[in-house]
């Protein structure tokens, strides 16, 4: 088998592995290794699609920010859990977090407080439980107690001042 031909088949199913959803570099190189693609050809393969625009761990990091966000209501350390777990570099995680501040962190979680939840906690045990739910969705422990004391606040009435455990 010629080095082309074996690029052509890391290609081969590389192309197959994407089609079914965007993907890290690094989870394509641990597929095509667990393929048992030659390294050169995986290498070689890898730089096309690079180059190519198929790979492109930004684009999958901002993506997988957004969607997670937005579909599932996790909070930024998962998500950037998630990331470096799938290989991206930590400038890209930096990046597709980015453009959300902590004022809409938090926001966030008071949003998914109120699906939750039918009213604000009015015991510790309640507040504990919260946090937990803010908790396992990846949200910072200091955004998780700042959404928990802007929920009660905005269920007895009064204005949500942002700050921490105000």
């Amino acid at each position: 088998m010629t080095a082309e031909d074996r690029l052509q088949h890391a290609l081969d199913l590389a192309y197959r592995y994407l089609g079914r959803r965007d993907r890290t570099v690094l989870e394509v190189r641990r597929h095509l290794e667990g393929k048992r693609v030659e390294p050169s050809a995986i290498d070689a393969a890898l730089r096309e699609l690079r180059d190519t625009g198929y790979l492109d761990d930004a684009r999958y990091a901002r993506r997988f920010a957004e969607d997670r966000r937005d579909l599932d209501d996790w909070g930024a350390d998962r998500i950037a859990r998630r990331l470096h777990a799938a290989g991206v570099a930590e400038e890209d995680v930096a990046a597709a977090l980015g453009d959300r501040g902590l004022e809409d962190e938090r926001e966030a979680a008071v949003a998914l407080l109120r699906r939750r939840l039918r009213g604000a906690p009015r015991s510790d045990r309640e507040r504990e439980r919260a946090l937990g739910i803010l908790a396992r969705k990846g949200f910072d422990l200091d955004v998780a107690y700042e959404a928990v004391r802007a929920f009660e606040r905005e269920a007895v009435g009064r204005p949500a001042v942002v700050g921490p455990l105000a």
